[in-house]
């Protein structure tokens, strides 16, 4: 996408000039939302949502063992949640048809107290038909028998939506229901692919009894968009213009909603960011800007599959690009100009599609004038309004100081925005080698025959201590795994490929408010490499060192079966500058890696996904940092047993269940980075990104006529 480069001030001071001319729009949302805190006032915690508790008791029953409740709850919840979503986006239209604000525009003294008419008929009409809606039938009978707390955070409870826990597949199969059990299993297979082998959508996705199996909660534009690609590459160009058009009308429908959700959030009155020295207009201002940054991020929400972690690139441009090349296919020229121009205005400088154009300019210079095909108008409009959304958010973190960092989804080229942070200064007194408490702590019993001290593979591998050395079952402490070299290397890779939050849903400080987490995938790191935004052997280190160390732990446990990647995780961690210098908080709170602990009643409840993980691996790439000790703990997790001080080359491995708690003490100076790897030994649980990442390799290696390394 085009840059501002030297107009940047210019256009952040226009924006700046739209934001407080929107004063008294600003004012009166603040003053008009629901349940937004006086002055002097903490905002209380928003009570659960109907469906948060359901959900809740479902899980609960699911654990149980009372299926037929968990699948009673389990549906009350997906019904309610649906319910909500569709009375928000009902209310929110139908209120904003009868009296647009913008209708109020004028001038003269009286032309603020119109616009306030407007905006308070607006707001009652809005709060009017959501309390309708709460206090109906439905509504009523949607709160029954749901007293009470939660027993699952409402972000858990989001996190598992996303995913399509796999609750009802199991719970309908445990009550015999298996049609019920087959439609739930393919909904989760929809939003998990790398489960298993998922059927096509060719129509032959049927169960045993011929009855059609559907993907309960199927966004359209997705559904209109995989449809179309299959189409596309089966050659049917016909079809899949039909299918892409489609996907196109279901995309910016879904933008619309996405948007009018928005206006609604329990987010909005949370002032634990305001400044006491804020005033008027800054109050506001910044009030208004998470209601801009909310829809502009579905541009993101958009082209994310269910249960997937990072967006597809270049996702709606790509929409226009593959249409340009159906219409051309069946001959429609003045379609696939019309498409590749509008293709451009998200990529201007695409030399590529620039040459297309001027290709079917000269195809039909002869029978009209190619001037007079424009771009699409939805695309048109589409753009320039999240161009003004970006100056407005950009003037609003230059401004007013909102955290908030704009990912460009749609290019191809450039890297990573950074941060520029004084990070605070703390001498480190730790020493080299790990620490270990004076005695030994029970550990839980495995209950099965584990073994170890299996071989290391590797010459350079230099063994450093096992399981009874750290205090514990099933670990180990190997050096040199990485050489310097390597390690500086993925170093410099990271600060080029890592986002924000990346592996906690985009949460930039998800386990502890004082430092940021950043990280990559294995398959973002390829791509990277393959579009030659870092260098293809970075990427491929990275590939080749997970894969190390891959064999290194199934080797070393002896164990008799194959050991898949669960998860590969580039991450590192930063303390943010404003951090006091004797922080004891930890970087990552106690916990095992394959069930959520519960400290307060001292028990590990496994649930989908992180149960299928059995071995984990952290790789560490640096030492210049202060703090970020790694450290194990017994069943008491107050108690520690091992501490590890972390170093390049350095790696840590051990068995991922209860018996295994650790942690990270808080990192105070510097950044910490490492390789985070969780292995399983289901082939049904792998990792859907590495299956991906492995068919990149293969392909390489085809290109290159060379064989995979037999030893990395």
């Amino acid at each position: 996408m085009r840059g501002r480069g030297g107009g940047r001030w210019s256009s952040c001071g226009r924006a700046w000039a739209l934001l407080r001319g929107a004063g008294l729009l600003l004012l009166l949302l603040a003053l008009l939302l629901p349940g937004g805190p006086a002055r002097g006032q903490e905002r209380a915690p928003r009570p659960p949502q109907h469906f948060e508790l359901l959900y809740s008791r479902g899980v609960e029953a699911f654990s149980a063992g009372d299926f037929e409740a968990a699948v009673r709850y389990v549906e009350q919840a997906l019904s309610s949640r649906r319910r909500l979503r569709d009375e928000r986006l009902r209310c929110h239209l139908e209120c904003g048809l009868p009296e647009p604000l913008g209708s109020a525009r004028g001038t003269g003294p009286a032309w603020e107290l119109r616009f306030l008419r407007a905006l308070l008929e607006r707001a009652r009409c809005v709060r009017l038909c959501e309390r309708a809606g709460q206090d109906g039938p439905e509504g009523r009978r949607g709160r029954a028998g749901t007293a009470g707390e939660p027993s699952r955070s409402p972000a858990d409870v989001r996190r598992d939506f996303q995913r399509r826990m796999p609750y009802l597949q199991q719970a309908y199969s445990q009550i015999n229901q298996m049609e019920k059990a087959a439609e739930a299993a393919y909904t989760f297979l929809m939003a998990n692919p790398e489960h298993m082998e998922v059927p096509s959508h060719d129509g032959n996705t049927d169960t045993g009894g011929g009855a059609k199996l559907v993907d309960r909660e199927a966004q359209p534009h997705l559904e209109y968009y995989r449809e179309a690609v299959e189409y596309y590459e089966g050659y049917d160009f016909s079809l899949a213009i039909e299918s892409f058009e489609r996907a196109l009308k279901e995309y910016f429908k879904a933008d619309r909603e996405c948007r009018l959700l928005c206006e609604w959030s329990e987010n909005y009155g949370d002032n634990e960011r305001v400044e006491k020295t804020d005033g008027f207009y800054e109050f506001i201002a910044g009030l208004y800007s998470q209601r801009l940054i909310c829809e502009h991020e579905c541009v993101r929400d958009l082209a994310t599959w269910p249960g997937q972690l990072s967006p597809i690139e270049n996702f709606l441009p790509l929409h226009y690009d593959y249409l340009q090349f159906s219409y051309y296919q069946v001959g429609n020229y003045v379609k696939a100009l019309e498409c590749a121009r509008s293709y451009l205005l998200f990529h201007p400088n695409d030399e590529d599609v620039q040459d297309n154009v001027k290709y079917y300019e000269s195809v039909l210079e002869d029978s009209m004038d190619p001037q007079t095909v424009k771009p699409r108008e939805d695309a048109t409009i589409f753009m320039k309004r999240h161009k003004l959304e970006s100056e407005l958010i950009k003037s609003a973190v230059v401004n007013l100081n909102i955290p908030y960092i704009e990912e460009n989804y749609w290019t191809n080229d450039g890297g990573r925005q950074e941060e520029n942070q004084v990070l605070s200064e703390m001498d480190s007194g730790m020493a080299d080698a790990p620490e270990q408490s004076v005695g030994k702590q029970p550990v839980a019993s495995l209950g099965q025959d584990f073994r170890e001290g299996g071989p290391l593979l590797y010459s350079h591998v230099k063994f450093v201590y096992n399981s009874e050395q750290l205090n514990g079952t099933q670990r180990m402490l190997l050096d040199n795994v990485l050489s310097e070299e390597e390690c500086r290397e993925l170093q410099s890779m990271a600060s080029r490929i890592m986002l924000a939050g990346s592996g906690y849903q985009g949460e930039v400080s998800p386990l502890t408010p004082n430092e940021k987490f950043e990280g990559a995938t294995i398959l973002r790191a390829l791509k990277f490499g393959s579009e030659g935004r870092v260098p293809l052997h970075s990427a491929r280190l990275f590939y080749d060192v997970s894969e190390k160390a891959r064999r290194i732990v199934q080797s070393y446990f002896m164990l008799n079966s194959t050991l898949y990647f669960s998860f590969t995780h580039l991450v590192c961690r930063t303390p943010f500058s404003d951090q006091p210098r004797n922080r004891d908080d930890l970087s990552h709170p106690i916990h095992a890696d394959n069930c959520f602990f519960d400290s307060k009643n001292n028990v590990c409840k496994k649930e989908f996904p992180l149960a299928s993980r059995d071995y984990s691996a952290i790789l560490y790439m640096n030492e210049d940092f202060e703090g970020g000790e790694f450290i194990f703990t017994g069943r008491d997790p107050e108690t520690v047993t091992a501490s590890i001080k972390p170093k390049c080359g350095r790696m840590v491995s051990f068995s991922s269940g209860r018996e295994n708690l650790h942690g990270v003490k808080a990192v105070t100076k510097g950044q910490r980075c490492a390789v985070a790897l969780w292995f399983t030994l289901d082939p049904l649980h792998r990792e859907l990104e590495r299956l991906k990442a492995d068919e990149m390799i293969r392909q390489w290696n085809h290109e290159q006529s060379i064989n995979p390394k037999d030893e990395l």
